[in-house]
């Protein structure tokens, strides 16, 4: 025969053993105020202790005992219960807490590029993600990522998906901490973005070194860092010290125009943009702001000078395009994706746009 599982009641409320005391006074057809002088405390410490607001102590419970003939015990015992059962609720109240925060980060994410271990564990998980985002609590983690109490702001970007964003930024910061920079120098930093718009011919084995390198010599921690399932960011920008700026930049899309495009946008606002806010570039945000446009006007001059738009308007071949891309000393396939963007013409040219990937 099967054996019948077992469930053990587990209730989701306590009862105070005022409730057997209010029944008592009522079965001894007495008024509050005569049972409260019985037993010799104040009216309104017998409503509290009816409430279960007020502990029942063994002195009362003795007092009780005498007033209704039930045993001090049976009354310490009603107490005792009571309090577990208080502890109890709290603490499930608190692991549902717990579940809830947990849902809304990608944990996935965070298992499977190492960030934080597997566990079975409930509260395992939580504790290992709150070593990650090095907070205390979930409160402490709102109060520094979900509605900071410190001087910084997010972009409007940031708040659509507050908590992929928080994950994201914090997979950057911690990798950026690997990154040994000098203090920051926005001149040099302005002189190396013209060395490393040079590299767009390069293969990202090559270039992507020689960015780290020359970000890292003006004080600016570039990470790499892949894109996350279901969230659109190319890239983000935060200062994480008086002299050291972070910038992420992913390979979404995977098409070397957005890569470089990306990174230059995240550039502009290390150069022109206030120190406390966190910026993060999405390509298709129809509501960008002004410090956004800016960017992107910016990385859109750096790569090819607005003199060139009319060339690049009426180019007829893949011969053109390699000729300009020659002349301006960049990738054709950054050329081949600004005459997409301008003419919506986005089967056109494909063939010289080239396509990253991770190693």
């Amino acid at each position: 025969m099967k054996a019948q599982k077992k469930y053990i009641f587990e209730p989701d409320y306590a009862v105070p053993p005022g409730v057997t005391i209010e029944d008592t006074i009522e079965a001894m057809n007495m008024s509050k105020k005569e049972f409260a002088i019985r037993l010799d405390i104040t009216p309104q410490s017998l409503n509290r202790i009816l409430k279960g607001e007020q502990p029942l102590t063994y002195e009362t419970a003795n007092k009780l005992e005498k007033v209704t003939g039930t045993p001090a015990r049976f009354w310490n015992n009603r107490e005792a219960k009571y309090r577990e059962q208080l502890i109890k609720l709290e603490e499930r109240a608190k692991l549902e807490q717990k579940k809830d925060w947990l849902s809304k980060i990608p944990l996935k994410e965070l298992i499977s590029r190492g960030y934080i271990p597997e566990y079975e564990n409930v509260l395992e998980t939580f504790e290992s993600v709150l070593s990650f985002f090095a907070v205390s609590n979930i409160k402490a983690w709102e109060d520094i990522w979900l509605h900071p109490k410190i001087a910084t702001r997010r972009s409007e970007c940031y708040e659509t998906d507050p908590y992929n964003a928080a994950t994201w930024i914090r997979m950057g910061e911690i990798e950026a901490a690997k990154i040994n920079c000098e203090n920051f120098d926005k001149n040099l930093f302005k002189e190396n973005l013209k060395k490393i718009s040079r590299l767009t011919k390069e293969k990202p084995e090559i270039f992507s070194e020689k960015m780290i390198g020359l970000c890292a010599e003006a004080g600016v921690a570039l990470v790499f860092m892949p894109k996350m399932n279901r969230v659109p960011w190319n890239g983000a920008t935060k200062w994480i010290g008086k002299d050291k700026v972070m910038i992420i930049v992913n390979l979404r899309g995977k098409r070397e125009d957005k890569f470089w495009f990306s990174f230059f946008h995240e550039a502009a606002h290390v150069l022109e943009h206030k120190k406390k806010l966190t910026y993060i570039h999405r390509e298709d945000d129809s509501n960008k702001d002004d410090s956004e446009k800016s960017a992107d006007k910016f990385a859109e001059n750096i790569l090819i000078p607005v003199k060139y738009i009319e060339q690049i308007k009426t180019v007829k071949n893949n011969l053109q395009i390699i000729k300009l891309a020659n002349k301006l000393n960049i990738s054709p396939g950054i050329v081949a994706g600004r005459y997409q963007y301008i003419t919506k013409k986005w089967n056109f040219y494909n063939d010289l746009i080239k396509h990253f990937d991770w190693a």
